[in-house]
């Protein structure tokens, strides 16, 4: 049986929005990585990510017009890699894995937008690099779900529990 398109990304997001080099906000500043697993704990190799953070002074402002075109053929070629922009898009790989390579947000925090197959509507949770009174309000068992384990100095794993006893904490901004 086909999927349906409200049980995939697939061709509907996957041609067009992911963005060579995508998730390279900033270099010299710290590697996020994890995975994306479903309700079943299998890896989800084709979900789409979108993080929005401030820059490290907390300004929202970021930088637009930093992906480059090739003057020639009109192809995307990534971003110039000079301007934060606050703002990045990357698709899990075959294995469900994904990169984010940033710099420490002055909010403490990454909002992050999932979008995956069987999702009917995206979800939005957060990646705590500091304190904040939202993540202290939550039971312990949950807050850890939005906490990184810093793997070694500057990299970071978050992984993504779509279901299950693991689940990530979503986020109703509703």
């Amino acid at each position: 049986m086909n999927p349906t398109p409200s049980q995939t990304v697939g061709p509907f997001y996957g041609y067009a929005l992911p963005i060579p080099r995508g998730g390279d906000l900033a270099d010299g500043g710290i590697t996020v990585h994890g995975y994306v697993y479903d309700g079943a704990g299998d890896r989800v190799p084709d979900a789409l990510l979108e993080f929005w953070q401030a820059d490290p002074s907390g300004s929202l402002k970021g930088a637009p017009g930093t992906l480059r075109r090739d003057q020639v053929s009109g192809e995307l070629l990534g971003r110039h890699g000079v301007d934060f922009t606050g703002f990045g898009r990357v698709s899990t790989d075959a294995d469900g894995h994904w990169t984010l390579r940033t710099l420490v947000p002055g909010t403490g925090y990454i909002s992050v937008c999932v979008f995956a197959r069987g999702l009917l509507h995206h979800l939005y949770t957060r990646i705590y690099l500091g304190r904040d009174a939202f993540l202290d309000s939550l039971p312990p068992e949950r807050a850890r779900t939005l906490v990184p384990v810093e793997e070694r100095e500057g990299v970071h794993r978050f992984d993504i529990h779509l279901q299950g006893e693991n689940e990530t904490v979503f986020i109703d901004f509703g």
